[in-house]
């Protein structure tokens, strides 16, 4: 099957700035795939170009093996924008049931029921969305993008607005939808929620990919700390193997050991780093201490 995103030395101009200078990426099948980047870095223009709305100067975009714009492409394609607004005098079912014909989908009621059960508003098919929380309203912004069944979802933002309950339901979204083998592009801000919903991320700035792999391989090993009675020494180069040594060590050259701890960096220190807003930095990882 055909990766559901391809992008290939993408490129776009807009007069003399380059939004994006010769951007590669590939969305497989069932991944729920993070796009992050500082303002300006061309994200959304990447976004447009795969919907669309905005022409490549140079490169390719591909939607399930159809090129960016066509009518195959747009028919497995959803998306849902940051700043989406419906009206607040439908419902539910309604709103529904107008994206049905906007998008050509002949689901019917019974796919309009489905997609309220799977966001979880089928008990609330009749409510005026004015009288919806923004969370439930966001939900709802995500069941109409899945009108028609689309291979590929894309996200702008979608829990940005939400309090941390609302982007947990959200987060357990995404995780029903990759089990349906649906495949997410998921523009965000919040590293904290890409870590723990993504399985491969992009950096974007300017215009580039400056780093891309999983929220692991990005967050890679920094050192060891040992906490003793003498007070903290750090080994930077040191890995988990090294340890018992280093243990030893300390403890025949007549040291106390109280704790000892691994070091690692997080996703938002590799995003720093490779943004250049700041120096590589290092955390401690309580569940791989030991007393």
């Amino acid at each position: 099957m055909a990766p559901a995103l391809t992008v290939s030395g993408v490129r776009k101009a807009y007069g003399p700035v380059q939004a994006l200078r010769g951007v590669d990426l590939e969305v497989g099948t069932g991944e729920v795939f993070g796009l992050l980047g500082p303002n300006g870095a061309g994200k959304s223009t990447l976004v447009k170009i795969a919907c669309g709305l905005v022409r490549a100067s140079a490169g390719s975009v591909w939607i399930c093996a159809e090129p960016a714009g066509s009518a195959r492409a747009q028919a497995s394609l959803g998306y849902l924008a940051e700043l989406f607004r419906f009206p607040d005098w439908s419902s539910a079912d309604e709103l529904l049931a107008l994206h049905q014909r906007l998008a050509g989908s002949a689901g019917g009621a019974r796919e309009r029921h489905e997609l309220l059960e799977l966001v979880e508003l089928s008990d609330v098919s009749g409510r005026r969305v004015g009288a919806m929380s923004k969370g439930m309203q966001q939900r709802l912004g995500i069941a109409q993008a899945l009108i028609g069944a689309p291979r590929l979802l894309l996200l702008d933002e979608p829990t940005s607005a939400l309090d941390p309950a609302g982007r947990r339901t959200v987060r357990t979204l995404l995780e029903r939808l990759r089990e349906r083998g649906v495949s997410v592009l998921l523009n965000s801000h919040l590293l904290s929620e890409v870590e723990l919903v993504c399985d491969r991320v992009a950096i974007i700035d300017h215009g580039l990919v400056v780093a891309a792999g999983s929220p692991t391989e990005l967050s890679r090993p920094g050192g060891v700390e040992v906490e003793t009675a003498r007070g903290v020494r750090r080994y930077p180069d040191a890995r988990r193997d090294d340890v018992p040594r280093i243990v030893r060590e300390l403890v025949a050259a007549g040291e106390e050991v109280f704790q000892v701890g691994m070091l690692t960096s997080t996703l938002e220190d590799a995003y720093l780093e490779a943004v250049g807003r700041a120096p590589p930095a290092t955390h401690d990882v309580p569940d791989e201490a030991v007393a």
